[in-house]
């Protein structure tokens, strides 16, 4: 190889070098400027709500991963890249901050999660009129729920049922999703003919349509769903702004409407 050609050669080099380190420290860098959420599944549909307004008011993005909370919890544990946590249960955030891997006093209960029996509209029982009596129905050869070992909705409705006298009777039907969001994904395919799933997700825009029955709150253990910053977050400052955007009126309304009851403000 002539000199001229050599020297062409190492420029070129050098600079498909500097290049691949310029896009990779953009790339590093947008992934900081990045808020990345861990949201239990009743979340689904009202975080991505709260996301877009977000998004619009910070001009931050924010990527939200929906889960069983439990899982996200044996995740934390294992170092699991995320900067907030919002559970389904305010358990789990206790535990996080008591284990040194939450932020102090970041701790916020945004919610209180209500249960509903959930069935088609072509269900040939009317479960806003039968209550508990349509899953004791014949028409019913599957009830869907989340799976109680990691999602507080499933330990909720497990409790629901044998306050209400009937688990033992429809135990067998119990078919497990595993968190509420794919529950409700097994009653909207056929492959379980009702469900006990979150308010929130029984009147979203994908299952509005169908038939419910609230259950009393008296019947199971309250659902108070509890935010924290997670000890290792890269985005602490964009996470603590989302955090108190959370606690404003509009973010508030937002919740509400997605069938969540609001704890007193603090």
């Amino acid at each position: 190889m002539t000199g001229g050609k050599s020297n062409r050669f190492e420029r070129y080099l050098v600079f498909a070098l500097l290049l691949s380190l310029f896009l990779a420290r953009n790339g590093v860098h947008a992934q900081e400027k990045q808020l990345r959420i861990a949201a239990a599944a009743d979340l689904k549909f009202a975080m991505e709500e709260l996301s877009r307004v977000f998004e619009k008011r910070r001009g931050t993005k924010v990527n939200v991963t929906c889960g069983s909370s439990g899982n996200f919890f044996s995740q934390f544990q294992n170092g699991a890249p995320f900067d907030l946590f919002f559970s389904a249960d305010i358990d789990y955030p206790k535990r996080l901050e008591a284990a040194g891997l939450a932020e102090p006093q970041t701790l916020y209960e945004y919610a209180v999660g209500r249960i509903v029996i959930w069935t088609p509209t072509d269900a040939a029982v009317d479960v806003a009129n039968s209550g508990w009596k349509t899953l004791q129905d014949a028409s019913i050869k599957k009830i869907a729920i989340a799976n109680p070992e990691h999602a507080p909705y499933g330990r909720a409705a497990i409790a629901a049922l044998q306050k209400a006298g009937i688990y033992e009777s429809v135990k067998a039907r119990l078919v497990y999703g595993e968190n509420i969001s794919q529950a409700a994904q097994f009653v909207q395919s056929g492959n379980a003919q009702a469900g006990i799933l979150a308010m929130s997700l029984a009147v979203s825009p994908a299952m509005r349509e169908g038939k419910l029955w609230e259950v009393p709150a008296g019947m199971h253990p309250v659902l108070e769903q509890g935010a924290v910053i997670l000890k290792d977050a890269h985005n602490k400052d964009i996470a603590r702004a989302f955090l108190e955007f959370v606690k404003t009126d509009e973010a508030r309304a937002i919740l509400k409407k997605y069938g969540f009851e609001l704890p007193n403000k603090k």
